[in-house]
């Protein structure tokens, strides 16, 4: 009787694990475990935006503006790589469907505002002058319509696009006291 209830329940275990495809199917495109997963293509693109370019939405913590000195402006405006991928994404087609390009971009970079706020307080921070840096950038790019199946055609067009980019950043500000503005100095910037 012990050898039929072990019977009957190794075989109740075993015959959902051969129709689930995982463990010992007899069908012979089966890999088991190394079945490949599909994958969205959009997974990788927010993986690369989380982990590649996660510094493009953090503020700088800069060492304070040292008395005496011209006030710091800002000279770094944002680069090509940062601009586009700012730009709203080009529709994902189906290849020979329907495919949208964007060829010969240029890029017209203004600064709109160049600030600095009286120090205040600032949470995690502490006492810090907010510098604002706003910059226009104007991209000038040809976009391409494009479509083989049912009716083949290509749409050409000049086209603009204005991107607003904030680099603000914060300077340190520890007080009136030139003490304590030479050991904040020197703590961030070295010996």
């Amino acid at each position: 009787m012990g050898k039929v209830r072990f019977a009957l329940l190794s075989a109740a275990l075993l015959v959902p694990l051969t129709l689930s495809g995982c463990f010992l199917t007899p069908n012979p495109f089966s890999m088991g475990f190394f079945t490949p997963v599909p994958v969205p293509p959009w997974v990788t693109e927010r993986m690369e935006d989380k982990y590649c370019w996660k510094n493009d939405f953090r503020t700088p913590i800069l060492p304070p503006i040292r008395p005496g000195f011209p006030p710091p402006i800002c000279e770094d405006p944002p680069d090509e790589a940062t601009i586009l991928r700012a730009m709203p994404r080009v529709k994902r087609g189906v290849p020979y469907f329907s495919e949208e390009f964007r060829d010969d971009i240029e890029i017209v970079v203004e600064r709109l505002v160049d600030r600095i706020d009286p120090g205040r307080f600032y949470p995690l921070i502490g006492p810090a002058q907010l510098h604002h840096c706003h910059w226009k950038c104007t991209v000038f790019y040809t976009e391409t319509l494009e479509s083989g199946y049912p009716f083949p055609f290509r749409c050409v067009k000049r086209r603009a696009e204005v991107i607003y980019i904030d680099r603000d950043h914060l300077h340190l500000c520890p007080g009136p006291n030139p003490d304590a503005m030479n050991v904040v100095s020197r703590d961030l910037t070295g010996p």
